[in-house]
């Protein structure tokens, strides 16, 4: 067993980390303050090839694996939440869908811009009244001649305002139950789909977040994804895979939470000595990193399951569960050595503290994480 990453993940891990802490810190207050990430840092990481990562060579990417993928969302979390959250949804949802389910005329049609960071990778699956219930979707699509009329709205989804396409979910027969939930790939900018992103939030300022409505919208027959009918099973896979995602982003923001905690602790004098030499402070850091790495390995298996083609569902539920909450425990415990300074926006432990909540909520919660490891054990849930 071998925990050592490959050459070819070094240089992935080594790619990121410089951008992030060369091209993207200097940016981060920046995309705080206008809740906005500038396109250009999309432009740079598509000419670095991270914005197709893990996507083949023949659609314009760059033929990684997923542990590349993961490495690299870890990185920019550490610096920026908010664009690791948009880039991981970029690919795990936007782009993933079309590759694993597209037709070769859709792939060789959406794919290749995604890979260039022209415009971002969104999916609609959240419904205003459909959360974790993703099987009680409302939005319908019915089959007029050769279009498909879709009426119904999401909620909370990312990276739709910089999209040129959404795939999105809706029923095509009611009587079927989750049986009768197709996809469909819905270009922005068709008569009747407007794109509502007026949010305001907690936490990840950076990363868009939007309301869809869609109102007799008609697209081509040809823009189902899949067969009919197969939504349902289709988003279960698609959630698989970002779940892997969010683990990263999780891990990414408490080393990132920890670091700043970590060199706080060792510079900040009280009572003649840096705070790190008492035990309260020393120990609580001595769990947060061991979290850490437990997470990161966790992740890190989910990842390696899913490259070599083994079963992964489980462990990366387990890896998004422990992840994201250890995301939470970390900058919390980061913004409370940091004492009253943790709490103002001149240090960056009070963002990693407000974007570390979302984790334990989008790509399923923590309760519904902890339901679908129940049942993979075998648990009658």
């Amino acid at each position: 067993m071998n925990f050592e990453l490959s050459s070819e993940h070094r240089i992935v891990q080594h790619t990121v980390r410089k951008f992030a802490e060369e091209v993207l810190k200097p940016r981060v207050k920046e995309i705080e303050k206008n809740a906005k990430i500038p396109q250009e840092l999309w432009w740079q990481m598509g000419e670095l090839g991270l914005m197709g990562l893990p996507l083949p060579e023949k659609y314009g990417g760059s033929g990684a694996d997923y542990l590349s993928f993961a490495i690299a969302v870890e990185e920019l979390a550490r610096v920026c939440p908010s664009l690791a959250l948009s880039y991981s949804a970029h690919i795990s949802l936007g782009a993933l869908p079309i590759l694993l389910f597209g037709t070769e005329e859709q792939k060789e049609t959406y794919l290749p811009p995604l890979t260039l960071g022209q415009y971002l990778g969104a999916f609609g699956l959240t419904e205003p009244n459909a959360g974790s219930d993703a099987g009680g979707t409302q939005t319908t699509a019915v089959l007029e001649d050769d279009h498909y009329v879709i009426n119904g709205s999401k909620m909370f989804i990312t990276n739709a305002s910089f999209a040129k396409f959404v795939t999105i979910t809706a029923v095509t027969d009611r009587s079927k139950g989750t049986k009768g939930i197709s996809a469909f790939i819905v270009p922005v900018g068709t008569p009747g789909f407007t794109i509502i992103d007026n949010l305001e939030k907690l936490g990840m300022k950076g990363s868009n977040t939007t309301e869809l409505v869609l109102e007799d919208v008609r697209i081509p027959r040809e823009n189902l994804l899949g067969k009919p009918g197969e939504g349902f099973k289709q988003f279960l896979q698609v959630l698989n895979n970002g779940r892997i995602g969010i683990a990263a982003l999780s891990v990414g923001l408490a080393q990132g939470a920890f670091e700043q905690a970590f060199s706080y602790a060792n510079t900040r004098i009280q009572f003649k000595k840096p705070i790190a030499a008492n035990q309260a402070i020393a120990f609580k850091l001595a769990d947060m990193a061991t979290k850490i790495e437990l997470a990161r390995n966790l992740t890190y298996k989910a990842a390696w399951l899913k490259d070599n083609n083994r079963p992964f569902s489980l462990e990366a539920a387990m890896a998004k569960l422990y992840a994201s909450e250890t995301a939470v425990e970390v900058s919390l415990d980061a913004v409370q050595i940091h004492g009253g300074y943790g709490y103002i926006t001149e240090y960056p432990v009070e963002m990693f503290l407000r974007d570390a909540k979302l984790l334990t909520i989008g790509e399923g919660t923590s309760e519904i994480q902890r339901l679908v490891i129940a049942r993979q054990l075998g648990c009658p849930v």
